[in-house]
């Protein structure tokens, strides 16, 4: 599943982050050691417990930080589901400009598009219109 290996990652990257700021969470971390498997079954247990479909990034990683230090803890069972992860996409100046050029390239190929469907001759259907005369009655 790629949004929870992408979940995984990104639990696992905020465990080494804080672990690597985080000095008495650092002794603890590394002492549980602790699979990531085992932390994001424990977070997935403890979601579908709540009966929530949303939480905030700080509620996910608190229980993370508590799986990841708790000896006695009860992982749970593995749970099959998908999980969105949000994340803020950074663009290398490389990417912006090709993204700016194609959509230039579209924007030039819409317009064309519309002047020349604007230029084509009206057909006789189109431009007669039948308009009653009071004669005709």
């Amino acid at each position: 599943m790629k949004g929870t290996e992408s979940f995984k990652k990104t639990i696992h990257s905020y465990l080494e982050q804080r672990a690597s700021e985080d000095t008495l969470f650092a002794e603890k971390y590394h002492e549980v050691s602790r699979p990531i498997d085992d932390i994001v079954t424990y977070i997935l247990n403890q979601v579908a417990k709540s009966g929530c479909m949303g939480f905030t990034d700080d509620e996910i990683y608190s229980l993370a930080i508590h799986a990841a230090e708790e000896r006695n803890l009860e992982v749970g069972k593995p749970l099959e589901c998908d999980i969105k992860v949000n994340h803020i996409v950074e663009l290398t100046e490389e990417e912006k400009q090709e993204a700016r050029h194609n959509a230039i390239r579209r924007l030039e190929n819409e317009t064309y598009q519309r002047i020349a469907n604007r230029k084509k001759p009206k057909t006789k259907a189109q431009t007669s219109v039948q308009q009653l005369s009071l004669f005709n009655f």
